[in-house]
Order: C-alpha cells, then sequence, then structure tokens
C-alpha cells in the first residue's frame, strides 16, 4: 500500500487471503516518496517466490503502475478513496497503463480490496486445487 492511512481498506484484501489459507506479505512503499524501495520489492518479487502482487494507493495511485513496470508477475491495482475526486483520479491513474505493462485494476475502496484478495487467490489456484476449492465453498455462501 502507498502509505499507513491506506492500511484499514488494504487490511481487507489481506483478510480475504487469510481467510482462503493464502499467505501473504503486506508492506508499505510509495512509488513516490520510496520509489527505489519499491522498485527492488518489484523486481525480487518472483526471485522471493511471490506469485500476485497487490497494490493499493489512492490519489495519483502510480504504485501499482510502478510495480508493473518491474516484474511479469500479474499485478492487482486498487484504487483508494482520497482527496476531492473520492478516488476516481487512483481509478484512472491505476487502470490506464501502457500496452505491455498491464495492471488488473478491481473497484474503488473496501470492495475493491476484498476482490483483489479474490482475484489473487483465483490466480494462485490456477496451479493449486485445494485452494480453489476452499474459493469454490466461499463462493457458495
Amino acid at each position: 500500500m502507498g502509505s499507513e492511512s491506506d492500511r484499514e481498506v488494504m487490511d481487507l484484501a489481506r483478510a480475504v487471503l487469510e481467510d482462503l489459507g493464502v499467505e501473504c506479505d503486506v508492506r508499505v512503499m510509495s512509488a513516490h516518496r520510496n520509489p527505489d524501495e519499491v522498485a527492488a520489492y518489484a523486481a525480487g518479487a518472483e526471485a522471493a517466490g511471490i506469485r500476485v502482487l497487490v497494490a493499493g494507493a489512492g490519489l495519483a495511485a502510480h504504485l501499482a503502475g510502478a510495480v508493473a513496470a518491474r516484474t511479469i508477475l500479474p499485478v492487482i491495482g486498487v484504487p483508494l478513496e482520497a482527496g476531492p475526486l473520492n478516488g476516481l483520479d487512483a481509478l484512472l491513474s491505476t487502470v490506464m497503463m501502457p500496452k505491455g505493462v498491464p495492471v488488473a485494476t478491481v473497484a474503488i475502496g473496501s470492495h475493491g480490496a476484498r476482490n483483489a484478495g479474490f482475484l489473487a487467490a483465483q490466480i494462485l489456484a490456477l496451479a493449486d486445487p485445494e485452494l480453489g476449492r476452499r474459493l469454490k465453498a466461499k463462493r457458495r455462501m
């Protein structure tokens, strides 16, 4: 997530993953305040065993794009509500990526954060049939 103030909403994605038995690593890194840290984390994610990245940020929301620029892993962007445009600016910044650098983008705010957790799990379930079974059971609720 881009800042500590994003934690409450982004914890919803973490909660979905944890409920499904998926381990996750939660970090606060800003594409604007810590660009070198973001670049290093994204570039080393695959070697560290990470298979999907979820990036949530508000306002300029450059985080998901900055991450996607450094890895071929799937990146899911969560635009967060902030500022006078209530997340519309974050949505547009997250979804409008150049060709070849995709960011899967979910809804603004809490629904998007939850769906990011589910989408990450769905991607992981392609190689994990047991996770797929847990997802199917969860969706029946």
